[in-house]
């Protein structure tokens, strides 16, 4: 009994000292991802921040701010990569690559033109057409994206035209307005550049905040797998938030199905490391007959659900 008391001690001490507890709202200065698991922060954030469409354009981070192999610092994306130039003054030293220019080999162009619906540009003698053009005015033109250095083409089975610094592609299959996007080259030069794929990992969140809580995860596991017919237990729930941090105040609810039929509801609320924890006490239980339970938690208008189990042994 002692070795289990220790154990079970031991596991909830290693509990909580693996996750940080978070209790404060993120700061401007620097804003965590859940989506992709990175940070933006300092001057890229401002530049991000600067962009209304920034989530659409550039997409979300897949690295955190590092010196690149053409030996830049730089920060990928999703659709971009922008890059730090301390020789620039204050408020103009973040560029973005010219993915389209490092990306682009030709397919073979179409001719799509039409001179009703396109337009010129005489810096690089490429037009622009159609819902294409209607995306680059409205998105930023020339300044966000560059000047085009193709017309139409077919790559990956897609439709497309490469600018300087980004791709567009066309998406029939949704809704109309929506159906010109901006291509996913951030990953795809970052493999041209064989990037160590180590940058790509997941990591916590810089300022130790806690974000809005999109998604709720829930584990629970039991004290004892197998007990005597008169027993006492314990059922410990661990409540994450999509970081897997953990979420403080979680009201959870445990449903135990017992062998005779009978169903009891317990409920707790998690502690500052995520944990919960409902006792419970029986007598006179069918000897081979397992207990099953139910848990629902919920937090911030999230839901989770899980189960676990034990059986009753002699």
């Amino acid at each position: 009994m002692l070795r289990k008391l220790f154990a079970l001690v031991l596991m909830v001490c290693l509990l909580g000292a693996s996750w940080g507890s978070v209790h404060a709202q993120q700061t401007q200065e620097i804003r965590f991802f859940s989506e992709t698991g990175h940070n933006i922060k300092g001057d890229f954030l401002k530049f991000y921040n600067n962009n209304a469409d920034a989530t659409f354009i550039y997409g979300y981070p897949i690295t955190e701010e590092f010196i690149s192999k053409d030996r830049r610092t730089v920060q990928y994306f999703q659709r971009a990569r922008f890059e730090y130039h301390a020789e620039f003054i204050e408020g103009q030293r973040v560029l973005l690559t010219a993915l389209g220019r490092e990306t682009y080999t030709t397919t073979g162009a179409l001719n799509a033109s039409n001179s009703f619906a396109c337009r010129t540009f005489s810096e690089t003698g490429f037009a622009v057409c159609f819902s294409f053009l209607e995306f680059f005015d409205q998105y930023g033109g020339a300044t966000q994206f560059g000047f085009p250095i193709s017309g139409f083409e077919y790559h990956e089975d897609k439709l497309v035209q490469y600018f300087e610094k980004a791709r567009l592609e066309w998406q029939p299959w949704k809704m109309e307005g929506q159906r010109v996007v901006v291509s996913d080259l951030g990953r795809i030069y970052f493999d041209k550049l064989h990037e160590d794929p180590a940058f790509l990992s997941p990591v916590k969140p810089l300022d130790n905040t806690i974000q809005s809580l999109t998604n709720l995860q829930a584990r629970a596991f039991v004290w004892k797998a197998v007990t005597s017919s008169t027993d006492a237990q314990l059922v410990y729930i661990v409540v994450q938030d999509q970081a897997l941090r953990p979420v403080v105040g979680a009201n959870c609810t445990a449903t135990v199905h017992w062998v005779d039929g009978r169903t009891d509801t317990n409920s707790t609320s998690t502690n500052a490391n995520g944990i919960g924890m409902i006792p419970l006490s029986f007598a006179n239980q069918p000897q081979g007959g397992l207990i099953n339970i139910n848990v629902t938690c919920g937090s911030s208008n999230q839901t989770a659900k899980t189960k676990t189990s034990f059986r009753i042994w002699y």
